[in-house]
């Protein structure tokens, strides 16, 4: 692991500092110096470093951090944290192994929802619900209302099939680089994109499911105790539109 903040090297207590911090941050993979969706990620990082702390970051500063983190990398999995700090937010790079999300995936619904779901933000019980998860042994935790309404899951965004397209659920829940890249991509393509609400009683009369993130997208095989048989014809269709998204580089 590669790690910077301010573009040099930490010392060991100003990362002690980030323990505690308070901020957000956005995740991408890195292909031969390229990612995905970087004008959405570099809109993110400056709306919610205006929301939490009046300020703006600029675009060219985030992309000369990572270029510097990267080095000589050309692949990789970078996330973007941005800090509390004295004068301005502090930015810190991280970049480690590139990766690729495991499928299928079986996910173990919870009553849970992020507080203000919109931001990519650290203070989240979202990483202990997806630990209990997958210590029952499911992938993820697919979080939802008291009432059973679908939001997201812990770590990534959750789409349905029906006989339409692609559903993904209507509530509070971040939209993420990846969703917001296929609903692009899809509205202009063979399979229809567009929002619903959905809750868990639902899922028996749909068509599969799917969960999409930085990492790529991958079917859902089970929610709870009831499996699901994803339609392998769609699924192929949307992995495709996934896999012709461009790539910008940073």
């Amino acid at each position: 692991m590669r790690i910077e903040i301010d573009g040099h090297v930490p010392r060991a207590e100003a990362l002690w500092s980030t323990a505690s911090a308070f901020g957000h941050f956005t995740a991408m993979q890195v292909r031969r110096g390229r990612t995905r969706g970087l004008e959405l990620h570099l809109r993110r990082l400056d709306t919610a470093t205006q929301e939490l702390f009046g300020s703006n970051l600029e675009g060219e500063r985030i992309r000369a951090l990572v270029r510097h983190a990267l080095g000589d990398v050309a692949d990789a999995s970078v996330r973007v944290y941005v800090f509390e700090s004295q004068d301005e937010p502090a930015v810190m790079v991280t970049v480690k192994e590139p990766a690729e999300i495991a499928a299928p995936q079986r996910l173990r619904s919870v009553a849970y929802q992020r507080p203000t779901a919109h931001l990519k933000h650290l203070a989240t019980e979202q990483g202990y619900y997806s630990r209990v998860a997958r210590l029952a042994g499911f992938d993820d935790a697919l979080l939802t209302t008291t009432e059973g309404r679908i939001s997201e899951s812990a770590t990534a965004n959750v789409a349905f099939l029906d006989d339409e397209g692609v559903v993904w659920p209507e509530g509070r829940f971040l939209h993420g680089i990846t969703m917001q890249l296929l609903e692009r991509a899809l509205t202009d393509g063979a399979v229809a994109s567009r929002r619903a609400p959905l809750d868990l009683a639902d899922v028996p009369q749909l068509r599969g499911a799917l969960v999409s993130n930085a990492r790529g997208v991958a079917p859902v095989s089970a929610i709870d105790a009831h499996p699901l048989e994803t339609d392998a014809t769609r699924m192929r269709v949307v992995t495709d539109v996934y896999a012709a998204l461009p790539w910008d580089p940073i």
